[in-house]
């Protein structure tokens, strides 16, 4: 605003100005260019009323008989509303501020040459390259404003995308985490309430073991669920963590789930390689999931009463291996139609791994896993190692 009538005022105090008198060319006339500059005030929140108004200015100016050399800060201002409308109005209002500034520019220049020429002045080399000029000044700011307000739409669009995909990876792993932490457990349990309900009769003290189990396995299930609806409900990072087991369990209770499954009726045996040190907690959380799944497959499918779960640490990759000898058209039919594989699967591709799963040739099935490790600090040449750990079925 102070640029323009600065300029304003240099460039009236060229020749006569009607509205202040020709021998007034100090405060006057200032007070004059300052006030046809006042209304950029307002450009950010009218826009296009400020560009109606230096529009009406310049026109006006022109009829007053001011020559077009006096009155020329008027037009890169208006150049200037017509980006502006363009970045921060719909599209059409951009478009209509474009054609109404050229059109009243354009006109005012026009009938100003043709005022001190006629029409050997309008059709003149030079002056003809000042009105296509003035023209592509025009396209050009309404260019400018167009840009920006694309590039401005596109960057929320991303936003709302990424926004999007966030709500998206959060409800998947959500259910990722609800399924593997129901599913094996609603599997004993109802496999265990099966027996229990054939031999209540008969066996009373297997019936009541079987009921314990049940009891047992609700309520471990029942901890990690309101541990998860707690993290869930959580609003404030600083709060101090639930004092409960927390729900994400990693390859440490993978002895725990050797024994929840023996009593479902399904020996487990469990085999360690590789040199064993710290995981990333995303890969140690992934491969038990990854086994808990498989071997939930196992004790409600597979029919059998034998697997045998691999865990080798190599320096860049943790092999995560889930083999049986059920009949393998059964287990494959039915992990496949469930959410069991593919939850395996979107664990081992969000982190950059390989996934695999399917019958084996001798029999059985077969679900393995290759998680991507960092390199070991310091990784020391050892000799291959492996441990089992066998849980007995009752």
């Amino acid at each position: 605003m102070a640029a323009l009538g600065l300029a304003l005022y240099a460039t009236m105090a060229g020749g006569p100005v009607p509205v202040v008198g020709q021998e007034s060319q100090g405060a006057a006339l200032a007070g004059v260019a300052f006030a046809m500059a006042a209304p950029l005030g307002w450009i950010r929140r009218q826009p296009w009323p400020v560009l109606a108004v230096l529009l009406a200015q310049t026109a006006g100016a022109a009829a007053l008989g001011l020559r077009a050399e006096q009155i020329w800060p008027l037009l890169p201002a208006g150049h200037l509303l017509v980006g502006v409308v363009a970045a921060t109005r719909a599209p059409r209002a951009g478009l209509a501020a474009a054609v109404v500034a050229l059109a009243v520019q354009e006109t005012v220049l026009q009938l100003a040459l043709f005022r001190d020429g006629g029409w050997a002045r309008v059709l003149a080399p030079g002056y003809l390259g000042l009105t296509t000029c003035l023209a592509l000044a025009v396209l050009f700011a309404w260019l400018t404003g167009t840009s920006v307000r694309q590039r401005r739409e596109y960057g929320e669009a991303l936003r709302d995308q990424a926004s999007a995909q966030a709500v998206t990876a959060e409800r998947l792993r959500i259910a990722r985490e609800l399924h593997d932490m129901v599913a094996h457990s609603i599997g004993v349990i109802a496999i265990q309430a099966g027996a229990g309900s054939r031999v209540i009769g008969s066996e009373p003290e297997q019936a009541r073991s079987a009921l314990q189990a049940i009891e047992a396995t609700s309520r471990e299930t029942l901890r990690g669920l309101r541990h998860m609806l707690d993290l869930l409900r959580q609003t404030k990072p600083e709060r101090e963590p639930s004092l409960e087991r927390a729900p994400f369990a990693g390859l440490t209770d993978l002895d725990r789930l050797v024994s929840t499954t023996a009593e479902a009726g399904v020996q487990v045996e469990v085999r360690r390689r590789g040199e064993q040190r710290p995981l990333p907690t995303a890969v140690d959380q992934s491969a038990f999931r990854i086994i808990q799944e498989s071997v939930t497959n196992v004790v409600r499918h597979a029919a059998t009463q034998h697997c045998r779960a691999t865990v080798d640490c190599r320096p860049r990759e943790l092999l995560v291996e889930v083999v049986n000898d059920g009949p393998g058209r059964t287990a494959t039919a039915t992990a496949n139609s469930g959410y069991g594989i593919r939850g395996m699967r979107e664990r081992v591709a969000l982190l950059g791994g390989s996934f695999t799963a399917g019958p084996r040739p001798e029999g059985g099935f077969r679900v393995t896993a290759r998680l991507p490790l960092p390199p070991a600090a310091a990784a020391p040449t050892t000799s291959t190692v492996t441990t089992a750990s066998t849980a007995e079925a009752p």
